[in-house]
């Protein structure tokens, strides 16, 4: 086995390291130069860019459009939103100068202090503001409305703590914002984004989610309600995977967006955003890998399979290339991902460890006895399982065997929500559970005094009110007040 392999931190001994150390090993991502941004290499940006393409077509087809707003944003804007600058102040860049100049004492350059802006300006944290005083130049009449709009770029939140995909100060993500004429439109818009986002996360990335509404204590600053959807990785811990908003007319009425109505009457829009961001890369990665590196899931492989040749002599390798071209571009008919690994500058062995590390779903082996039997040997990424299939037909077997691997590492991803979910009804048991990882549906009295002092005493929060949780009496875990529903608490990344 590689190096690289020997040298991964097993899950069970630290997690969290296993992490760290997947994400360099299998070239997805690096710390760069500046403190707390990352450099995405080309493995990782192959995959982010499977994610945005999938995304981007979901959000096409329910009207939005992309469009592209400034990266810096004038200070005053955030102060017109009192809940926004207030959610967002102490992680906000501030570029205050527009010039350097050589230090006179020849020690490189400094900031020219007669080049200070008039008004300093906000690297974005997230874009409502700059969005929402450009939209009050769009819109004059309820024909102007939906306005949907989409954005994908990145943000800089001045993080203190940071951790590869999970948390960066500069990231990748995408924001929505959308305007409607009507309260119940931008509701049904939000729950429409929210929707959207569960069915990427299952049917492309392969992971569960929980969907739900966050507490009072937990909403994007500046909305109404936040949506949410919540998954659990493998070792219990909660990630929130994507957010949508309703607005209501929070940002209308802080930028002065109205309309004319049919009946010729002014009013304020309504208003929704939402976004996910590279942090779903961490989802991927903490869902569904191992112990020998990545495992990822089909839909979203950047190569979904390798062909590996082995041979001992020139004639051998000219055959079984002459079997394998045809079989690559079979493949590629059949829009499957396909690398032929014939290049002479490593051993098979180690071919086979560094493909496994990056997760390709399936491996095929090729040499000339194989050639001479009319089979080929296949390895699935997520079992580790190998066996002999006939060439003949291989086309078409993989790509069921594709389909098989995605459902079959998105069944295990549930399975292991379900045996991880638990329900509790004393504090006793909380504080006994929470210790386990893993979420816990229990009772909370809705207050955002109780959610604060379980979070100060055991580190759990509150990641959502699920929109299927039925009502049900109860009592509030911590306080014994009645309660009429189950939340989920977890601890979280």
């Amino acid at each position: 086995m590689a190096k690289e392999l020997k040298d991964l931190t097993k899950r069970a001994e630290n997690y969290s390291q296993w992490y760290n150390e997947l994400v360099v090993k299998a070239d997805l991502a690096e710390q760069s130069a500046v403190r707390g941004c990352m450099v995405i290499k080309p493995y990782g940006y192959a995959i982010w860019e499977k994610m945005q393409r999938q995304l981007d077509d979901m959000f096409k087809q329910t009207g939005v459009q992309n469009a592209y707003f400034p990266l810096l944003i004038p200070k005053s804007f955030l102060s017109r939103e009192a809940e926004h600058v207030e959610g967002f102040a102490k992680e906000c860049a501030v570029v205050t100068h527009h010039r350097l100049k050589n230090d006179p004492d020849g020690k490189g350059v400094v900031v020219d202090p007669d080049a200070r802006l008039e008004e300093e300006l906000i690297i974005r944290p997230t874009s409502e503001t700059i969005i929402w005083n450009t939209y009050r130049n769009w819109i004059s009449s309820y024909r102007d409305l939906p306005l949907l709009c989409n954005q994908w770029c990145n943000v800089m939140r001045w993080e203190m703590r940071t951790r590869l995909f999970l948390r960066t100060a500069e990231f990748l993500w995408q924001e929505g914002h959308t305007a409607h004429a009507t309260k119940e439109e931008a509701q049904a818009k939000a729950i429409e984004m929210l929707n959207v986002y569960s069915d990427f996360a299952e049917k492309y990335m392969a992971v569960p989610v929980v969907k739900g509404v966050k507490t009072a204590n937990e909403r994007f600053a500046g909305a109404l309600e936040t949506y949410t959807i919540e998954a659990m990785m493998q070792d219990g811990k909660a990630l929130q995977s994507g957010t949508s908003h309703f607005l209501g007319q929070n940002f209308a009425k802080a930028f002065d967006v109205k309309y004319i109505n049919k009946e010729n009457q002014l009013e304020y829009v309504w208003a929704t955003s939402w976004g996910v961001s590279t942090r779903l890369m961490g989802a991927l990665i903490m869902t569904h890998s191992d112990d020998n590196g990545l495992v990822l899931p089909p839909h979203l492989a950047p190569i979904q399979v390798v062909i590996i040749p082995v041979y001992k002599t020139d004639d051998q390798l000219q055959t079984i290339n002459e079997v394998v071209n045809p079989i690559v571009e079979r493949l590629r008919q059949l829009n499957v991902s396909v690398k032929y690994d014939n290049a002479d500058n490593k051993r098979p062995g180690f071919k086979f460890a560094d493909y496994e590390l990056k997760g390709v779903p399936v491996r095929l082996v090729l040499g000339a006895r194989d050639i001479e039997n009319g089979t080929v040997e296949v390895m699935r990424r997520d079992t580790l399982e190998k066996h002999n299939a006939p060439l003949a037909g291989i086309e078409e077997y993989v790509k069921n065997l594709l389909e098989d691997i995605q459902q079959g590492i998105y069944d295990k991803a549930l399975r292991h929500r379900e045996e991880m979910t638990f329900k509790v009804d004393t504090w006793d048991e909380f504080k006994e559970q929470i210790e386990k990882g893993g979420f816990i549906l229990a009772h909370w009295d809705g207050t955002t005094e109780t959610e604060e002092k379980i979070k100060e005493e055991t580190k759990a929060t509150i990641r959502c009110i699920p929109m299927d949780a039925p009502e049900e009496e109860g009592k509030c875990i911590y306080t014994g007040k009645p309660s009429k529903r189950r939340v989920i608490f977890a601890r979280n990344y």
